[in-house]
């Protein structure tokens, strides 16, 4: 097997070049045996240890040589989809809490060199025994501070107490000045600190004041104000994430909203559509702000504060990446003091009567064949184009799954597409399709 060279790789990934902060991480995970990587959300982390990573395995050894830890199945989903378009001929897998753990077992008989998981799936894992660690020499802990945040310091602990040849280790974090746990066993790691460089970025913070306690009534002002862009509005709690959104769809805003609570499937057509722009507005907890592929995001709405600066910072990561402007509105009742982690005096947004913002022009379908069916993106343009009766620019973004797809529409063609292909093959099989919700 020849590995890829990294120019490959960056041709499969659609990127020019790397930035600072991967070029520096490249070199420095490739040459140290401890590396902490501090960079902000929406810099490139993934790839910026991804890389290295794929110098590190050698297709002499079976079983797995890699093993990432992480604290969400999303972000876990989200490294896993950047190391197969990476092409690197090495298998990777992720593991995760509600996937069907026989599937997983069964992805096992032909172990990854590279395994991505959650502290909890993993330990379960190895207490079954079903694979073995003794090959596994890197060890990268991404969003460590996240999942310690989250309580899985006795699994993370157990974990890395399994691993006995570890040869490398990279931490990950977009926070700064983070702790390293005594249990990782990291000492005088380098650090590549490229938080700080990033203070002046393109963001823009607003006060808008709630004469109401109950602000969802200025909340819905607000997004008549900002139109059809997209925005997350992060609530501290799931039930608030919930009545939030139900509030604005009661007042004619289409919008979906993301927590923890929600089954995986429903989670991941929530951010495809939020991706696509079927949906411009998602209410979420702060599951979404960090680890989750959702580019473009225009503005930030905190309806509820977070009680840290790290969360804050993160939320606000959403937006104002990679050089872009961004826009992040505190909405506060008129007695409610600024935390004082905002030690800045933000402008303050008077809002007057706007008219509800447009819905989308997109729609999202459903397909229920994926990589494991051997469909992929070229077959969905043609079928759609040619059983379907679309234009090309009445197709937009599609992505394709092991085990489904999902394709913006024109919101005006999905009657008539959805009645053209029901009993139509693609790749001479029937699939169930239908507009995802």
């Amino acid at each position: 097997m020849n590995i890829p060279s990294k120019k490959e790789i960056l041709t499969r990934l659609d990127i020019q070049t790397l930035n600072d902060m991967q070029e520096t991480a490249y070199t420095t995970i490739c040459k140290e045996k401890n590396t902490l990587l501090l960079s902000p959300t929406g810099s490139g982390k993934t790839l910026g240890f991804l890389l290295p990573v794929l110098q590190g395995l050698k297709t002499t050894v079976t079983g797995i040589q890699c093993l990432v830890l992480v604290p969400s199945r999303e972000l876990a989903l989200q490294i896993e989809q950047v190391w197969k378009k990476m092409g690197t001929g090495f298998k990777a897998n992720s593991f995760y809490g509600g996937h069907d753990i026989e599937t997983e077992i069964n992805n096992l008989a032909q172990p990854p060199a590279l395994l991505i998981g959650t502290p909890g799936r993993i330990m379960d894992h190895i207490t079954r025994a079903s694979f073995s660690p003794d090959n596994i020499t890197t060890l990268v802990l991404d969003e460590f501070d996240k999942s310690l945040a989250l309580g899985f310091e006795e699994e993370m602990s157990f974990i890395i107490s399994k691993l006995p040849r570890i040869q490398k280790n990279v931490l990950v974090s977009a926070t700064a000045a983070v702790a390293i746990p005594a249990f990782t066993g990291v000492q005088n790691p380098a650090i590549l600190d490229f938080i700080s460089e990033s203070a002046g970025s393109g963001l823009e913070l607003k006060t808008v004041i709630s004469d109401e306690k109950d602000k969802v009534n200025t909340l819905l002002q607000l997004l008549c104000h900002i139109g059809a862009e997209s925005t997350l509005i992060f609530c501290n709690h799931r039930e608030a994430a919930e009545r939030a959104s139900k509030h604005l769809t009661q007042h004619g805003i289409d919008n979906a909203y993301f927590h923890g609570g929600l089954e995986q499937m429903e989670r991941e057509q929530t951010l495809i559509r939020f991706r696509n722009g079927s949906v411009y507005f998602m209410v979420a907890t702060d599951l979404a702000a960090r680890g989750l592929d959702i580019p473009s995001v225009k503005h930030i709405v905190h309806y509820h504060l977070p009680g840290t600066a790290e969360e804050f910072i993160h939320r606000n990561g959403r937006t104002a990446r990679m050089n872009a402007a961004g826009t992040a509105y505190l909405l506060l009742h008129k007695e409610e003091p600024l935390p004082a982690y905002i030690t800045d005096s933000p402008a303050m947004l008077e809002l007057s009567d706007k008219p509800l913002p447009p819905a989308p022009k997109w729609t999202t379908i459903y397909i229920s064949g994926g990589k494991k069916d051997k469909v992929n993106k070229t077959d969905i343009v043609g079928f759609f184009l040619k059983t379907g009766g679309l234009e090309k620019d009445e197709l937009g973004m599609i992505e394709v799954k092991d085990h489904n797809s999902f394709a913006a529409v024109k919101k005006t063609k999905t009657k008539s597409l959805l009645g053209k292909v029901q009993n139509e093959k693609l790749k001479g099989k029937k699939y169930k399709i239908a507009e995802a919700r």
